[in-house]
């Protein structure tokens, strides 16, 4: 089976590719396709927005498409300072990911150098005929005001969380460490092996 995986973010394609391709998934990505066009994401939710990026790359392409957003919480802020589905666009500006560092860091500091944040994950998968969707979050974890030197591309905001079940920075944790963080991608394959079906 042949499908799109319709993201720009090389984090995402290291998480999810390896395995689906493990289990006889032929993953094509934007890259792959020299696909760029600009997909105006709308919606008030991680789902809204990952059906929007499915339909619209799948009418593109004609491919089945699969789609992952995601949308940040962070206990202790105002309403209006809620990133929530606009995570790396503030102030009507797209942020890379330096960028995005400096400004959540800064964001957390008058609040006491750390806050407690979620994120709240959406995927589509999308055929031309009918929409699957799945969401899942992860919680229990810090944003920190204080940056750790090492990156993970595509996933800035890794060098200022920290999960607190071993005191270090996501940038910072073992294979097994982030398996162990990371408890729901095996429900998250086989949603999309299901889907696929």
């Amino acid at each position: 089976m042949k499908v799109l995986f319709a993201t720009n973010n090389p984090a995402k394609v290291r998480r999810y590719v390896p395995s689906l391709e493990e289990q006889d998934i032929e993953v094509l990505t934007l890259k792959d396709l020299n696909l760029k066009i600009d997909v105006e994401e709308i919606g008030k939710s991680a789902i809204e927005n990952a059906i929007i990026k499915a339909k619209a790359y799948y009418d593109l392409t004609k491919i089945t498409t699969i789609s992952v957003d995601d949308n940040l919480y962070i206990e202790g802020l105002p309403e209006e300072l809620q990133p929530g589905t606009n995570v790396r666009r503030v102030n009507n500006k797209r942020l890379n990911d330096d960028e995005m560092i400096e400004y959540y860091a800064n964001l957390v500091k008058p609040y006491g150098e750390k806050l407690n944040a979620k994120w709240v994950y959406g995927m589509a998968v999308y055929d031309g005929k009918e929409i699957k969707k799945y969401s899942w979050s992860k919680s229990h974890f810090y944003l920190v005001s204080k940056p750790h030197k090492e990156r993970n591309v595509g996933y800035p905001l890794d060098s200022i969380s920290i999960d607190p079940r071993y005191n270090k920075y996501f940038v910072e944790l073992t294979p097994e460490e982030k398996k162990s963080e990371n408890d729901n991608e095996q429900n998250v394959i086989e949603f999309i092996k299901n889907s696929l079906k």
